[in-house]
């Protein structure tokens, strides 16, 4: 009832036909394709970028300055939207992304390319979250299902190909690593003017008050925590006066949102929140596949360009049965949900899919056959395909109208938190893996390590020429360490299956709308936004 409500204070929305969804999703779609893109082309750049820029010991943070804004902005944007109107923030998020984007490209150092991906993270995180919100309020959750399939799989496979185009513009020489940021702006520009054609959403006249306590508490406790995980085990040990205060100082923001969020008129998370079960199980299974994906995706790449000896463009190539699977899965079922209104059993295969699909790459060898590493992706894409997407739709179907946009991005905030602590959790037990691994084999071969907390494997072609046995127990010692990162993600996507099994399968609210032109559906008492 408290649901209905509050919806009841909240304007109709103008019903679009399918051809006008289609417009206003090929919008989005183009911008969710940018922005997931500019989070992952820069990997394979790496190398590259500091042998021209310098500041090698500055390095990690070229890739997760970006991922550290778009987590923590995350539920800004949301509010922003409420409090602005959708197509304004849209658009503003847009906007933020090319400029930071042509930033990051005329970089001349590695300062101002850090600080120019920090911008670019804010507006990916915009970019993420405001779509999904966008479409919530273009289609009804019943309908929403085969639509938002298609934006589930632009994220999968934006994410995915991200490090194969940027090998691919790294290796060609009439390019070079600037476009790595360069080859986003484009689309990102016709994304703009397509949502600036055919968007035309009601502007909801709200309290204008912004939430500052709990912007400065949530973002800061979300930046406290991503600074521990990225750093700690790298800049300075876990056990030290830095790990200590970071974790202080995120307890005490946490603690500090609460209260803010309480008090707040205008919530930036409302607390009614965490007081829907739907949320709260859809946010913990989104932060454990945000884990899984994540850590994967920035992970396998290593595996097979350092184990297989693959080139960057080739190890790119290798993840297009996960970029088939996801593909194919989520465009399946979001057709499914739409007819039948049924979709809780597509997260639970999914999340069962996805633990097996890190199980089984947990099981990897050296000599692992090209076909069988294509089998065991496609199964993780299979199960990232069947969850992404249906975890968003139904967060949005448990919430009113008015809680649309956070909720959103509440999910949002929680899948790329995930991401963010499995990239930094994964790394951290690959990193201590590897180092005990090297330590036994080189030990046992009699063999010196250069140094005492390890050697320093360098590049994968620098590793492959190293003599024998050298060569030998690098690559076992790293092997093994994947093996260990991959078996880290079961337990997690096995938290995620466990949250969804406990999801009660609420009807999809609305069924298709009648298809009256938007122009002849604008509500009298509301103004075009």
């Amino acid at each position: 009832m408290a649901q209905q409500t509050e919806d009841e204070h909240e304007p109709e929305m103008p019903q679009y036909t399918h051809r006008q969804i289609l417009e206003i999703l090929s919008g989005l779609m183009m911008a969710m394709l940018t922005a997931m893109i500019s989070t992952s082309v820069v990997g394979t750049a790496l190398p590259t970028i500091v042998g021209d820029l310098g500041g090698q010991d500055q390095l990690a943070w070229v890739a997760s300055a970006a991922l550290l804004t778009m987590t923590a902005s995350t539920p800004l944007w949301g509010k922003l939207s409420d409090l602005f109107g959708r197509k304004l923030v849209f658009q503003s998020a847009l906007l933020l992304f090319v400029v930071a984007s042509m930033a990051a490209g005329l970089s001349q150092d590695i300062g101002q390319l850090i600080a120019a991906r920090a911008f670019q993270g804010l507006g990916v995180g915009g970019l993420s979250a405001l779509a999904q919100v966008i479409l919530g309020d273009i289609v009804p959750p019943r309908d929403r299902g085969r639509y938002a399939g298609f934006m589930g799989a632009v994220f999968g496979v934006s994410t995915v190909t991200g490090p194969l185009l940027g090998g691919f513009i790294v290796d060609t020489e009439a390019l070079g690593w600037r476009w790595c940021f360069y080859v986003c702006i484009p689309l990102a520009v016709i994304a703009f003017a397509v949502i600036q054609r055919v968007l035309k959403l009601p502007k909801v006249k709200r309290d204008t008050r912004i939430d500052v306590a709990g912007a400065v508490t949530i973002t800061g406790s979300a930046t406290t925590l991503m600074l521990l995980l990225s750093l700690g085990g790298k800049e300075f040990a876990w056990n030290s006066v830095w790990t200590y205060l970071l974790a202080a100082a995120t307890a005490g923001l946490l603690a500090g949102a609460v209260v803010a969020e309480r008090r707040a008129r205008q919530p930036i998370l409302p607390p009614r929140l965490f007081r829907n079960r739907t949320f709260v199980l859809t946010a913990i299974a989104s932060l454990s596949i945000g884990i899984a994906m994540f850590g994967a995706m920035i992970y396998l790449p290593q595996y097979l360009q350092i184990v297989k000896g693959m080139s960057p463009t080739a190890s790119g190539l290798m993840t297009l049965p996960l970029v088939l699977a996801m593909f194919v899965t989520s465009t399946f079922s979001g057709q499914i949900v739409t007819r039948t209104g049924r979709w809780k059993i597509f997260p639970v295969i999914g999340m069962t899919c996805v633990a097996a699909g890190l199980f089984l790459l947990s099981r990897l060898h050296t000599d692992s056959p090209i076909a069988l590493i294509g089998v065991d992706v496609a199964v993780l894409g299979f199960g990232m395909g069947l969850t992404l997407q249906i975890l968003i739709l139904a967060a949005q179907n448990a919430s009113g109208r008015a809680d649309l946009a956070a909720t959103t991005a509440g999910v949002s905030f929680f899948r790329n938190l995930g991401g963010a602590m499995g990239v930094a959790a994964f790394g951290a037990i690959l990193a201590s893996r590897l180092r005990d691994e090297l330590s036994a084999g080189l030990h046992a071969a009699g063999i010196a390590a250069p140094r005492a907390d390890g050697p320093d494997l360098g590049a994968p072609d620098a590793i492959h020429a190293l003599p024998e046995p050298v060569r030998g127990i690098v690559l076992e010692s790293f092997n093994r360490a994947m093996e260990t990162v991959f078996l880290v993600g079961v337990p997690c996507a096995l938290v995620g299956l466990a949250a969804v099994l406990l999801l009660k399968e609420l009807p999809l609210r609305g069924g298709r709308p009648a298809a009256a032109p938007v122009e002849d559906a604008a509500p009298a008492d509301v103004t075009a936004g």
